[in-house]
């Protein structure tokens, strides 16, 4: 296994940069995985026949959380049962010896779903991303007094549009720093939050909810579901029970969730002001899979909508994107409100949500 330093062919490379990631991140599996793949397609194996080329930028496409994620629902879906033995998702118990030609198997037996997989990026909707999408939330609650009108854009299967039906327990560098939530929900996130963070003590309402995906998850179908649980890494079983408890939470709540460009469907939405609500657009870890075109007109859209917005009618835009290159940078939390049009960085946040440092 390698995990050495920047290789000269950018998909060797942009898999051991993943490989270092998912370590990084908590999950050894797919670290082993991918550095096992990048040692592959560098000896020009099976997955070098099943990737011999990539045209366009490996890390921004996220290539290799796609190959990853087409191995898991191969396993998931009882079509690789002999990778299944070493995911701990599918009851297996993980150990290096054997699990390359697991892996070569199930490359080898199940080519048309790897490829279905590769042609599309992936849809991990991570339910953890609220616990510091949280913190924003907040604040637009807090400086306009308003409820919350809540537009999500890339919201893949809709889960975090309910972000306020999970319940949170935020440490800090003391110790529990408080709660936030229904106690009772079946989605029970935590984070570690440092810095000047917002209390806890403020009341949040969602008065009106709606989202779109360009390719949106219908939760009705089993089968799509079990594809976006593929993309939750296999070690990793507590973000599991939170993904299958927001599921149910979501197709309860049945929020709208509409096929649609995320510009496009943004400057839609904000035709009309609301008033008496805060507007809230918001999405995570999303704008680098939009097109310049898509990036471009939200950010026109946004503006359009903020040399609108009155004090009883404001406007409002959170992101959690990364601020430069994937490999280089930690996401941040950005907010922008209208009338006033101030555009904040409130932190620096774990990919996941498992921490944010409050500016």
């Amino acid at each position: 296994m390698t995990d050495a330093g920047p290789d000269t062919d950018p998909l060797v490379a942009s898999f051991e940069w993943q490989g270092n990631a998912c370590r990084a991140l908590g999950s050894e599996i797919s670290a082993t995985l991918l550095f096992l793949l990048a040692d592959d397609l560098r000896a020009g194996g099976i997955t070098r026949d099943l990737l011999p080329r990539w045209d366009g930028d490996a890390n921004d496409d996220a290539v290799a959380l796609r190959l990853i994620g087409g191995l898991h629902y191969a396993a998931l879906t009882g079509h690789a049962n002999r990778l299944a033995d070493f995911y701990p998702s599918t009851g297996g118990t993980f150990r290096d010896d054997g699990f390359w030609a697991a892996v070569e198997e199930t490359i080898r037996s199940n080519q048309p779903i790897l490829t279905t997989f590769l042609e599309g990026p992936p849809q991990t909707n991570e339910v953890r991303r609220s616990a510091v999408l949280l913190g924003g939330f907040l604040t637009v609650a807090q400086k306009t007094g308003l409820p919350l009108r809540c537009l999500e854009i890339a919201a893949s299967a809709g889960l975090n549009q309910n972000w306020d039906q999970f319940h949170y327990t935020i440490t800090g560098d003391n110790g529990l720093m408080g709660r936030w939530g229904n106690p009772a929900s079946p989605v029970q996130l935590e984070s570690e939050w440092t810095g000047p963070a917002i209390g806890l003590d403020i009341d949040a309402v969602v008065t009106e909810r709606a989202g779109c995906d360009i390719s949106p998850i219908d939760l009705s179908n089993p089968e799509t579901a079990t594809r976006m649980a593929s993309y939750v890494w296999p070690d990793q079983l507590a973000r599991f029970r939170n993904l299958n408890a927001a599921i149910e939470i979501a197709r309860a709540q049945n929020a709208p969730l509409d096929q649609a460009d995320a510009a496009e469907w943004t400057k839609e939405h904000l035709a009309e002001a609301r008033p008496g609500a805060a507007t809230v657009v918001y999405h995570s870890i999303a704008q680098h899979y939009f097109s310049d075109e898509t990036r471009n007109g939200l950010k026109s859209a946004m503006e359009s909508a903020g040399a609108t917005a009155a004090a009883d009618a404001p406007v409002a835009w959170l992101r959690m994107e990364f601020a430069g290159e994937l490999s280089q940078s930690l996401p941040e939390i950005r907010l922008q409100i209208w009338p006033n049009g101030e555009d904040r960085v409130l932190a620096t946040v774990h990919p996941h949500g498992n921490f944010a440092h409050w500016q």
